[in-house]
């Protein structure tokens, strides 16, 4: 009788152990679902606006400089120079980003991958390509899209748009808010980049000199097959929000990258500095 309760006892207990660590599974798989679905219905919201804006008029920001010949900024490649190129320029990965400076979506992204990003730039295993987008504008009314866009482009002619960049997304607004729609405010932001703020820069970003290259881009994004920001390519493949089964990040964006690379040789050409070659040229773009 005492081996049988004993017995009964232990079978209770492994019982009780195996009703908790199936329990623990549930919620584990609940929480990631609850966080999968959380980024699903970000980067939903995005898509929308997408939609709205390409369905839209909207302010178009400064016309004067649209109408005249597109000026593209030093060092941008691509057809049209549509695309900001940051990193090693024989770095055997290319990672394509689109993205909007309004987008909430797009600053998840940038401020939890930033990282890990720019280390495997420096590294070079990857070479980044931008395409500043601009349809929240119209979405949500505004300028705050076009008028950083044109400032990165200005970051960018001086030598210093990856600097620039990431402090724009570390100071982005909420969505409804167009704080960017201030050049006052982009000047201000461009004072905690050393060496950027000055008569160059600060007339670019006042007269808007890239606006019609800002809009090429804009333009460029709506003939292609993307509709969201941000859409995010490793080697042309979708990884943002994940790539197959698997959720983007940090670990899992370098375990792609290495995955991508194996057997390749990490890039080692420096980008030429943009005065070092006439606006618009096919080099790549500056840390």
């Amino acid at each position: 009788m005492s081996e049988k309760n004993t017995e009964g006892k232990r079978t209770a207990r492994e019982r009780l152990i195996q009703e908790r660590e199936a329990q623990k599974a549930r919620d584990k798989r609940r929480r990631v679902l609850i966080v999968a679905s959380a980024v699903v219905a970000v980067l939903g919201l995005a898509a929308v606006a997408g939609v709205v804006a390409a369905n839209s008029g909207g302010d178009k920001g400064d016309k004067a400089s649209d109408s005249g010949p597109v000026k593209a900024p030093a060092g941008t490649v691509g057809e049209g120079n549509v695309v900001v190129p940051v990193g090693m320029t024989d770095a055997p990965s290319v990672l394509t980003v689109y993205e909007d400076l309004r987008c909430p979506a797009c600053g998840m992204f940038e401020n939890s991958m930033r990282d890990t990003v720019n280390k495997l730039e420096r590294e070079g295993k990857i070479r980044a390509e931008y395409h500043l987008v601009s349809f929240i504008d119209n979405g949500m009314k505004g300028n705050g899209s076009k008028y950083a866009a044109n400032a990165l482009g200005c970051a960018q002619n001086a030598g210093k748009f990856h600097a620039y960049h990431d402090v724009l997304f570390r100071n982005q607004p909420q969505e409804t808010d167009d704080a960017f729609g201030k050049k006052t405010h982009l000047l201000e932001l461009a004072g905690k980049v050393p060496g950027l703020r000055g008569a160059p820069f600060d007339a670019c970003v006042d007269k808007g000199t890239f606006a019609g290259w800002v809009t090429k881009v804009q333009e460029d994004f709506d003939k292609s097959e993307y509709k969201a920001t941000p859409t995010v390519l490793l080697n042309g493949e979708p990884i943002f929000p994940q790539k197959g089964s698997e959720q983007i990040s940090p670990a899992n964006l370098v375990k792609w990258v290495d995955e991508a690379n194996k057997g390749k040789t990490a890039g080692t050409k420096a980008p030429a500095a943009p005065g070092a070659q006439k606006s618009g040229a096919g080099a790549a773009g500056q840390r």
